[in-house]
């Protein structure tokens, strides 16, 4: 049995997600890089120190997303993933290149000293937006180890969002989960069906169930259905449709609407960027999420 990786010992650790600028070559491409670079960087340091547990960096504003960007893209993202690693040389660092760009991925996490990467279409074909989407994980492993990367792991989704799954219809996604456990994935993401939308508490409890690799939830996390999965490894919050903003300090987290019993605590702080006219901040407040772990006697 494979020891237990990154977040494999936690419950409701939480990763953040740097979003960073449309990069060059893509359609809304319009900032300098070295101006995507500092804007990811502060991103970074802001949610850094507001104690979140990881990060992720993602090239979310490169639409349309295809399924093989170039090699500009991979290059950019290095350079931006290295610059958040030395600004966050502590957390743990992960790295997703949409669209299911997987291989670049690992490559962009040795470089930048990354500790995993959020993959696509790891198990099992699926008909996304950007077209079908075929499994990986063979080729992807193959090049992992071919590259000396086998010290960065893989957070495979299962049943992604944005996604038609007519094709493994008969397959669960308890299933889908035991073929990523099977095919070596580090660990397995657990989304709804599309960007912000909650992932089904009752699919988190069949997953648990069917694998012992962590298991991350990947969309639709608020401060209303957190409780719903606390049972998983990791929260992943990234997406602006799942903030609630509240004025709400570290020192005020005793006047939270959350029950005493809960196991974590998401609490957020919200912060004015520094920045002016930054496309990387179009709701103008960054909100900021972080577990307060407590201390439940027997666990």
């Amino acid at each position: 049995m494979r020891p237990p990786g990154l977040f494999g010992r936690l419950k409701a650790a939480v990763v953040g997600v740097v979003h960073v600028g449309a990069l060059p070559g893509t359609p809304r491409s319009s900032l300098p890089l070295t101006q995507i670079i500092d804007q990811a960087c502060q991103e970074a340091e802001a949610y850094k120190d507001a104690g979140v547990d990881g990060l992720i960096v993602e090239n979310m504003h490169d639409l349309p997303y295809t399924v093989c960007p170039g090699p500009e893209v991979t290059a950019a993202m290095t350079v931006i993933s290295a610059a958040v690693r030395q600004a966050c040389p502590h957390l743990a660092l992960g790295v997703q290149i949409l669209c299911a760009a997987n291989q670049q991925a690992i490559a962009v996490a040795l470089a930048a000293g990354l500790d995993f990467i959020r993959a696509e279409g790891f198990v099992f074909s699926h008909v996304a937006d950007e077209g079908i989407i075929n499994a990986c994980a063979g080729n992807l492993l193959r090049y992992r180890k071919q590259v000396g990367a086998e010290n960065i792991q893989i957070f495979a989704d299962i049943k992604k969002k944005h996604s038609a799954h007519a094709l493994t219809a008969d397959v669960s996604v308890a299933e889908t989960a035991s073929a990523a456990e099977l095919f070596l994935a580090d660990g397995v993401v657990l989304t709804g069906t599309a960007t912000g939308l909650p992932a089904d508490p009752q699919e988190l409890k069949e997953v648990k169930h069917a694998v012992k690799i962590p298991v991350l939830i990947g969309s639709g996390v608020t401060l209303e259905n957190v409780r719903n999965y606390l049972d998983a490894n990791a929260l992943i919050i990234a997406s602006p449709y799942s903030f609630v903003p509240l004025q709400t300090s570290i020192s005020d987290v005793k006047n939270c609407q959350v029950p005493s019993n809960t196991q974590g605590v998401i609490v957020m702080e919200t912060f004015l960027p520094k920045l002016t006219g930054c496309a990387l901040f179009d709701l103008v407040k960054l909100t900021i999420f972080l577990v307060i772990q407590t201390i439940i006697s027997g666990t």
